[in-house]
């Protein structure tokens, strides 16, 4: 099958690399032209190296690479002015909007004594708060195109609790919540709100060795809890590549029907 969402044009948050890269290329891939946003910079007290304007470039040239069209923009989705006004201009250049993947988030781990004030607000104002802007730019160019589908990216933090993350997990629940709040009243202008609940993905985020690092100490005071990060598969972690295909499920036609749900990528780590 192809073409799956030929005709549509996307707007993907954090989309410099990782998770957000792999939907942009993946969505382009089946027939969409689409919008990437990326900060590019450090935000809050995270362990990992944040995006660069270099990595935002080089989804664009992969996206080009498909023959879809693409426009690009750095900015901070706590600002939802300067949001609104990137995704407003990209609209008229591309003529419509029907689908928001709102992708961007950070995590910090430690032990909840641990936790900092700060973390706490810098991940609720990126991870919330990003994502309720995001839909608030998005969501009125989808009722102008008569409907469309709004992803929100999750985790599988979002649906059981993942250990010493107390800002990330609140985070996550609150994201499963909102799509189903903004699900209830944007239905009657056909557009269908979801939510996403990957396990682990192989992201910088991840791979940098970082997180895993804060993870790793923060289990030596609380062994036991270690048991919850265990994937019911016999697999440690699951591709970007692997989560995109669930959100161009979700952005096709295909889910025309499927509205205030959570699907989950999650190599049955939810159940486990």
């Amino acid at each position: 099958m192809s073409g799956r969402v030929a005709g549509k044009v996307a707007l993907i948050t954090g989309a410099a690399r990782g998770q957000g890269r792999a939907y942009a290329v993946r969505l382009a891939e089946e027939g969409a032209d689409v919008v990437v946003v990326d900060v590019c910079a450090e935000v809050g007290d995270v362990a990992y190296a944040p995006a660069t304007p270099e990595d935002l470039e080089e989804t664009v040239r992969l996206v080009e690479k498909t023959g879809r069209r693409v426009v690009s923009g750095i900015v901070d989705v706590r600002d939802l002015d300067a949001l609104r006004g990137i995704v407003d201009d990209a609209v008229r250049q591309l003529g419509r909007l029907d689908v928001v993947v709102a992708n961007a988030a950070i995590c910090s781990a430690a032990p909840w004594n641990e936790m900092t004030p700060q973390i706490f607000e810098d991940t609720i104002g990126t991870n919330v708060t990003g994502v309720w802007n995001t839909v608030m730019a998005g969501a009125p160019h989808l009722v102008e195109a008569g409907g469309g589908s709004i992803v929100l990216i999750s985790s599988a933090a979002g649906i059981k609790v993942q250990p010493f993350a107390i800002p990330y997990t609140t985070s996550k629940f609150a994201v499963r919540g909102m799509a189903k709040a903004f699900a209830a009243e944007l239905a009657q202008h056909h557009i269908r709100v979801n939510s996403v609940h990957p396990t682990g993905v192989n992201t910088p985020m991840v791979n940098d060795g970082a997180l895993g690092g804060q993870i790793s100490r923060a289990l030596e005071g609380n062994t036991r809890l270690g048991a919850m990060m265990i994937n019911m598969m016999p697999v440690d972690i699951v591709q970007p590549e692997d989560v995109a295909d669930t959100v161009l499920f979700l952005a096709s036609d295909e889910s025309r029907y499927i509205t205030a749900h959570e699907l989950a990528p999650d190599a049955g780590v939810t159940e486990y």
